[in-house]
């Protein structure tokens, strides 16, 4: 008999199974998760079961001569061409054994002490890292996220799984970073199907890129100048994995945002030289806007179809003229064309500008630097489709400072003074996916961060170093021909100097009194009557 409140202990009960019973069963057991275990490695079962079979049929040199040969194979293609090496070759292989020696000795606590472990029925559950691929300077990790995990929580997290690793750099993608091959030949059509199957879309796995050697650190030489620039693919940059980071300047507007010393001349420059062929045959037009007086671009003026670096008022002119250059293409192309393809009678033409913020903010004279920001408003909002495009350089990215900053399709973030700017330039949250260009050291000039084509995720690259020798080179083997300012009338002033202007009277203003006090004092002492 039991009573209410009494403490009852129930137990369930147990299934015992005979011994007979149970050893086959983990027999079988064993033998599942080994031939699981072969099924997900196939290539080390494939180097393993031949190597034994070679040592039982011929002892050392079974096992030896076959190293020495695929040593000597591995060298001779590595010599040959070191890209398909790592590829097929070294990636894999180093890939594998950071998996098991760097990466997985460590993978728990990193996960739990960044935050990324999560708890589920008093169990810690942990992001499980299903594969490592390496190249020369990076390793890329696949993992599969904790059920009702977010990419967002990986990217917040970024800075504290690159340094739980031992490594500076890190970025975190929701999708592969590399894009499918192209294939072709006999075996494309298979080889596509294997593509599809890897480049699939994943919604559970993340990718982490950890930089494992830095390969910005080195300076970048210039690119060659092709002989005609391919507007969609302009090679500026260096990336982290040994790519080059490609421009895509067709019908889009491109901003620039730095610190003093940051390396913005070397963009600059870089999109000039590889501009420097269609400047010489007459499909690009440069509009260069100097507001230092020309220390920057002074050098290259045979580059330049138009110039201005002293005159504000020359300044407002360009930018006007190349108002009515748009308003022209679009009444000549509205109903024909929607994107503007350059040609020789009707270039590219690209308004270079670089110090914005002397233009749209410091400039004095309130009517010129209004008539400056109409221009600008009207070239960003319409400009780009019918090729004419703005590229702006600036060290303030605040709103008061450039109040069309969302007029930029392409931005570029090179190093920066506050973490705030950095969303400025490259958009909400991308400091938190890894832009971390306010934490630039010293020696990173010409470093930014950059968004890559079809992803949020910001990309570090490196631009090239473009000295005043190179420039000086270019400017006299590439200038511009002499009908190039033909588009419009080049006005005469462009590098005069500042017209000197009057004061402008001011409206005398009294003390800021309340009136009651201001009658106590004007009124007369004698009579007591206000003055």
């Amino acid at each position: 008999m039991t009573t209410a409140g009494d403490l009852m202990v129930i137990r369930p009960r147990r299934l015992e199974l005979p011994v007979w019973l149970i050893a086959p069963g983990l027999v079988l057991r064993w033998l599942w998760r080994g031939l699981w275990w072969c099924l997900r490695h196939p290539v080390a079962v494939g180097l393993v079961v031949p190597g034994v079979s070679l040592y039982r049929e011929f002892g050392r040199s079974g096992v030896i001569v076959p190293v020495v040969l695929a040593a000597a194979v591995s060298a001779l293609w590595r010599w040959r061409h070191e890209s398909s090496w790592w590829t097929w070759c070294a990636g894999p292989i180093l890939g594998r054994f950071r998996q098991l020696f760097v990466y997985r000795r460590a993978w728990r606590e990193a996960m739990t002490l960044c935050g990324l472990a999560k708890v589920y029925d008093h169990r810690t559950v942990l992001p499980e890292l299903l594969r490592v691929r390496s190249d020369q300077a990076l390793d890329v990790l696949t993992i599969r996220m904790v059920r009702g995990q977010t990419p967002e929580e990986f990217q917040k997290a970024t800075a504290n799984l690159a340094y739980a690793f031992a490594r500076r750099h890190a970025r975190v993608y929701s999708e592969r970073p590399d894009d499918p091959p192209i294939r072709s030949g006999y075996w494309a059509l298979v080889l596509g199907a294997v593509d599809r199957l890897r480049f699939r879309d994943r919604p559970s796995v993340v990718y982490l890129v950890v930089v494992r050697t830095d390969a910005l650190r080195t300076l970048v030489d210039p690119f060659d100048v092709p002989s005609v620039p391919d507007f969609t693919a302009l090679p500026l940059a260096r990336r982290e994995d040994l790519r080059h980071w490609c421009l895509h300047l067709l019908a889009t507007h491109v901003l620039i945002g730095g610190a003093t010393r940051s390396g913005k001349g070397s963009v600059l420059w870089s999109l000039v030289r590889v501009l420097a062929g269609g400047i010489s045959s007459g499909l690009v037009r440069l509009w260069v806007i100097d507001p230092k007086g020309g220390m920057e671009f002074a050098m290259g003026r045979p580059l330049f179809a138009r110039f201005a670096c002293k005159s504000f008022e020359a300044m407002a002119d360009l930018l006007d003229e190349a108002v009515t250059v748009m308003r022209e293409r679009q009444t000549r192309l509205a109903g024909a064309v929607r994107v503007h393809t350059p040609t020789l009678a009707d270039p590219l033409v690209v308004v270079v500008i670089d110090e914005m913020a002397a233009l749209t903010a410091y400039l004095q004279d309130v009517d010129l630097r209004k008539r400056i920001a109409g221009s600008l408003g009207l070239l960003l909002s319409q400009g780009a489709g019918v090729g004419v495009l703005v590229v702006a350089v600036l060290q303030d990215p605040r709103k008061e400072v450039l109040p069309f900053r969302d007029l930029f399709p392409t931005r570029i973030a090179l190093g920066l003074t506050e973490a705030t700017q950095v969303d400025l330039v490259l958009g909400d949250g991308a400091r938190n996916r890894g832009a971390l260009a306010d934490q630039m050291p010293r020696w990173a000039k010409g470093v930014g961060y950059v968004i890559l084509d079809g992803t949020p995720e910001p990309a570090r690259v490196r631009f090239s170093y473009i000295a005043d020798d190179h420039i000086r080179d270019l400017a006299a083997e590439y200038p511009a021909p002499a009908d190039a300012v033909d588009i419009l009338a080049q006005v005469g002033r462009e590098t005069a100097t500042e017209p000197v202007r009057p004061p402008l009277p001011r409206q005398r203003r009294g003390p800021l009194l309340p009136d009651s006090l201001l009658n106590i004092l004007n009124r007369d002492t004698d009579g007591g009557e206000p003055r």
